[in-house]
């Protein structure tokens, strides 16, 4: 890998590790988001305390061994042992500080540690954490009841995770085609979904997942899925059929799939032809629902409503939660014992979403993540746009992906290495960009401008 000079990498004191810097160091201090903070370049050394780093990078090295004695190795880790958080930075074993633009895989929308979420939690935790759907509790009753004041659903089913969600959608599909069509021999049972899509890894959302190679270690999946090319209006008009066709799922934005855009004429027309054909339409928006693309909803900037939505991963903070939200005409299909879940809709994860929900439907929230996401994609434009590595910079909000012509994965371990870590996204062309969305434009300066000195890092490795 190419060494890198990156300017600026702001280095402050982390949480649980005190740093000493050299005299000699080439940098200034300057003050970000009210902390103390230096600016400086790669090649200067910071010391931390001797005992401390040894400690560290012992205790990185033990947790990284011991994962791989314990722990069923289904996931191809970062070698970082991440230790703690605060806002938009994370902390590793060693004191090491990243600029977080994972957010948890889009999850921790309000950053690490915010302060009224850790207030919910701690107080919930004190007071009532579970007690199963065998009984009524008021945070869920809360909850379901804020979620259908801000949408176009009339009732919610709590899950604890999208893929989940998508499961309770799959169901309610069927069982709504059964139900409405009583005296049709054989109802509607089949899905339409799309290229480049992902809507889990249970073995319905699976079936719904476009990726061949998640799908074919465990086939057979869930049979009666036809996919289509997303976007393409003519293609799946000769596929969504009356009597045939329970559900049509869709991302309003693609995330895993390589952050891609639905246009509003393609949602309209899935909206039209699904009333046409008696089939219901489920947006799946598990990432890119719930304030990041600057609307509380991604389908509300397209003015198109489903029949279903399923959600999850911003809405408890980092807790595990997800939903699926209906209309009345889906929910008086369902019946007691239709579905269910012993740990949904707990009381302790339920108040961690108000508190969520609370902050991100906040107008001014919505319009600031609106803001900030025009000046990142703008500035990523300026600074990566003459790169001949780099295709396209596109998103809504503080969705975003660079798409190269070639692999991220010497770009997203460079950033690592700068202190930024980034996700990929697509066939792993593209960096995806799934900040907290508390960042600050600042910050956002400083994830550019590392994204901008690690780009030659690309030139070296395809050149080998």
């Amino acid at each position: 890998m190419a060494s890198l000079r990156v300017s600026p990498n702001p280095i402050s004191q982390p949480l649980n590790l005190r740093r000493r810097f050299s005299p000699s160091l080439h940098g200034r201090v300057q003050l970000i988001n009210g902390r103390r903070a230096v600016t400086a370049c790669l090649s200067v050394d910071v010391e931390v305390p001797d005992t401390a780093s040894k400690l560290g990078l012992a205790k990185s090295k033990e947790v990284i061994e011991t994962e791989a004695k314990v722990v069923v190795q289904t996931y191809a880790r970062t070698p970082v042992v991440l230790a703690s958080g605060k806002g938009c930075k994370l902390y590793d074993a060693e004191g090491r500080e990243y600029l977080d633009l994972t957010s948890g895989i889009a999850v921790n929308a309000l950053g690490h540690g915010d302060e009224e979420w850790l207030k919910a939690v701690v107080e919930q935790a004190s007071t009532l954490t579970h007690v199963s759907n065998v009984y009524y509790s008021i945070p869920q009753v809360e909850l379901a009841k804020r979620l259908v004041a801000s949408s176009f659903a009339d009732r919610v089913f709590f899950t604890n995770s999208g893929t989940e969600a998508n499961e309770a959608a799959i169901k309610f599909a069927r069982k709504f085609q059964r139900h409405t069509n009583p005296d049709a021999k054989e109802p509607a049972t089949s899905f339409i979904s799309f290229t480049n899509s992902f809507h889990g890894r249970t073995m319905g959302a699976l079936a719904l997942t476009s990726k061949e190679h998640y799908r074919s270690p465990f086939e057979p999946v869930m049979p009666g899925v036809t996919f289509v090319e997303y976007g393409n209006i003519q293609a799946t008009k000769e596929l969504i059929q009356p009597g045939k066709t329970a559900a049509v799922f869709v991302e309003p934005i693609q995330g895993e799939g390589g952050i891609y855009s639905a246009s509003k004429e393609f949602l309209q027309f899935l909206r039209k032809a699904c009333d046409d054909a008696g089939a219901l339409l489920v947006f799946d928006e598990v990432q890119c629902g719930l304030g990041r693309t600057g609307y509380l909803w991604a389908h509300e900037a397209y003015g198109v409503f489903p029949d279903i939505l399923t959600l999850a991963k911003p809405l408890a903070g980092g807790l595990p939660i997800g939903a699926a939200l209906v209309t009345e005409r889906v929910a008086s299909t369902i019946a007691f014992g239709d579905h269910g879940s012993t740990f949904a809709g707990a009381p302790l994860v339920c108040s961690a979403a108000l508190a969520v929900l609370n902050k991100i439907s906040n107008p001014n929230f919505l319009n600031g993540v609106s803001k900030k996401g025009l000046y990142f994609k703008n500035i990523l434009k300026q600074k990566l746009g003459g790169n001949p590595h780099v295709r396209e910079v596109r998103g809504f909000g503080l969705i975003i992906g660079i798409e190269l012509d070639v692999s991220t994965s010497p770009l997203v371990d460079a950033c690592k290495n700068s202190g930024l870590l980034v996700l990929t996204a697509g066939k792993g062309n593209v960096v995806r960009l799934v900040p907290p969305l508390i960042i600050t434009e600042q910050e956002l300066d400083v994830a550019a401008e590392i994204l901008y000195q690690a780009l030659p890092v690309l030139d070296a490795t395809n050149s080998n």
